[in-house]
């Protein structure tokens, strides 16, 4: 059983650094700030979670792992919400996408402002 949570804490610890890796990436190379939030927030949050599970499993206890979890959960939860509202707020202080081609359905849905 040692070698079983042994393996499966090595496969989440990959997994979460690859992960995090992507999306460090990703914040580097992608053009403008609403794609580089989109890296940071999805590929991060996966990446940031599959640690803290793997630091839960590799600690033994049913409590440690159950704190993990939840963790995990409230990583999955809060940083795409998060994300969205910088964006957000990003987009109506002024900060524009780097693609000319792109609809901005703010002003569309909301002319008089």
């Amino acid at each position: 059983m040692s070698l079983v949570l042994t393996l499966a804490t090595a496969i989440l610890i990959v997994s979460g650094a690859v992960s995090a890796l992507i999306a460090a990436i990703g914040v580097l190379r992608l053009p403008d700030m609403f794609t580089r939030m989109h890296a940071a927030s999805k590929a991060g949050t996966v990446g940031s979670g599959l640690l803290l599970l793997a630091a839960g499993l590799n600690a033994g206890d049913l409590s440690i792992f159950a704190r993990s979890l939840a963790g995990f959960l409230f990583f999955i939860l809060t940083a795409p919400v998060s994300a969205h509202l910088l964006a957000k707020a990003a987009h109506q202080v002024g900060y524009r996408l780097h693609a000319s081609s792109v609809v901005d359905e703010l002003k569309r849905d909301r002319p008089l402002e």
